[in-house]
């Protein structure tokens, strides 16, 4: 099933993690909104810059420090996504508390392995 995916710290460089998880949930048929600082493009999805509107995100996927996690808690939060992934280097309890007192489910864990091991 197809978990419409907000990358938030998309990257144009291929050898970001960000970069690599957009194609990787295009491969997996996920539909993918990356979100990052330049406006590009990413195996044809356009990476939008600041905090587009969007509907019917179910996953949030972080690639962002936890410093410049702060200025998008309200954006990140009123996607009202069903979780949020903080990837490697990502962690941050303060936005994990938030999320979940709003039901939101919250995971610490890496989005390329979950594709891979089949639990995303």
């Amino acid at each position: 099933m197809s978990k419409k995916t907000l990358v938030l710290g998309a990257s144009l460089k291929p050898h970001r993690y960000s970069n690599m998880a957009i194609r990787r949930l295009q491969n997996y048929k996920h539909e993918v909104v990356p979100i990052g600082l330049r406006v590009g493009d990413v195996n044809g999805i356009k990476i939008l810059k600041g905090k587009p509107e969007v509907e019917g995100i179910d996953t949030v996927t972080l690639y962002m420090n936890p410093k410049r996690q702060v200025e998008f808690y309200d954006y990140i939060l009123g996607l009202n996504p069903k979780r949020i992934i903080f990837n490697p280097g990502t962690e941050n309890m303060e936005l994990v508390e938030l999320a979940q007192a709003k039901g939101i489910e919250t995971e610490i864990a890496c989005t390329l392995v979950m594709l891979s091991v089949g639990n995303y």
